[in-house]
């Protein structure tokens, strides 16, 4: 895991940003679908300025510069009131961004952190009082080493009393994998991006099973992002559009839904933003599953005030 919030490794200088991470889309449509107020982008990035936001220096990619201007200009034109910013791991446990990017929300941005086994408990206080409310278990090896259940131990003890999920990044089977761990964890669970299945392998694959039955427990959450990562037709990225749906369907009390933004670590173009939100309703075709998906759970899971 990696070095704390003020001491990790960092460059001055910004770098060349990775193959995988390409622009945003330069012109994301106006969706047609309007949003219920109070609704969440449950899951996005802030990256940069490097130069005034250095990346750390053993990050295993370099993404291309979105800042929290950019990301709040999106919102806007998507009609996205709130949302939950994630730390990345090619800024490690360097938090400053994200500390950053959430004091600009004036109470409408969250946060996901990385613990790093170095990072104590009054830096994780701080994030909290910034509207941190979760933290985030990488388990994909081009991002960083899985942690250890002994550094995964060492997280929750010093995250104890103050109510954050834990957020696990799993693809393929790793769900599966993971199942008995992710049962283990106290509190709140949420899965990120669909679990990224291989979806190839069918309704009656592994990966699902494993997720139904992790809804069945009551305290995991999953996040119906990622379309784009999941599919295997392409925009409109139909047959993850109907796996998402299903599982909206399956626990419309557990799900959540994120733009991705700005879509690193992806083959090809960065998708439109304003389809994915348009492809909401299809995924949650129902106005109470809509407001579900949208505000409800996130509030619940995230800490925010009641909606208007």
């Amino acid at each position: 895991m990696t070095e704390s919030a003020a001491t990790g490794t960092r460059e001055v200088a910004p770098a060349v940003p990775s193959p995988g991470c390409p622009p945003p889309h330069p012109a994301p449509r106006k969706p047609a679908l309007v949003l219920p107020p109070g609704s969440c982008d449950a899951h996005c990035h802030v990256f940069g300025p490097a130069e005034i936001f250095p990346y750390a220096t053993d990050r295993t990619f370099t993404p291309i510069d979105a800042p929290k201007e950019q990301l709040a200009a999106l919102h806007d034109h998507l009609g996205l009131p709130r949302a939950v910013i994630v730390q990345s791991s090619c800024n490690g446990s360097d938090h400053r961004m994200l500390l950053d990017a959430l004091a600009s929300g004036r109470g409408r941005l969250r946060g996901v952190a990385l613990i790093g086994e170095r990072t104590t408990r009054a830096e994780i206080e701080e994030l909290h009082r910034a509207g941190v409310r979760a933290f985030r278990l990488n388990f994909l090896p081009h991002l960083r080493t899985a942690p250890t259940r002994e550094e995964i131990d060492s997280v929750l003890e010093r995250v104890d009393g103050l109510g954050w999920a834990a957020e696990i990044h799993v693809s393929g089977r790793g769900v599966a994998d993971h199942q008995r761990l992710i049962r283990s964890l106290p509190g709140r669970v949420v899965i990120d991006h669909l679990a990224r299945v291989d979806i190839t392998e069918g309704a009656g694959s592994a990966s699902l099973r494993s997720l139904r039955a992790l809804f069945d427990t009551g305290d995991v959450w999953l996040k119906v992002s990622g379309v784009d990562r999941v599919s295997r037709q392409g925009p409109p990225y139909a047959d993850a559009v109907a796996l998402a749906a299903s599982l909206v369907a399956y626990a419309p009390e557990r799900v959540l839904w994120g733009t991705d933004y700005p879509h690193v670590n992806i083959e090809g173009a960065a998708p439109d933003d304003g389809l994915l939100v348009d492809l909401l309703a299809d995924i949650a075709p129902e106005p109470e599953l809509l407001r579900r998906l949208m505000v409800d759970n996130p509030a619940e899971v995230f800490d925010f005030p009641p909606a208007a």
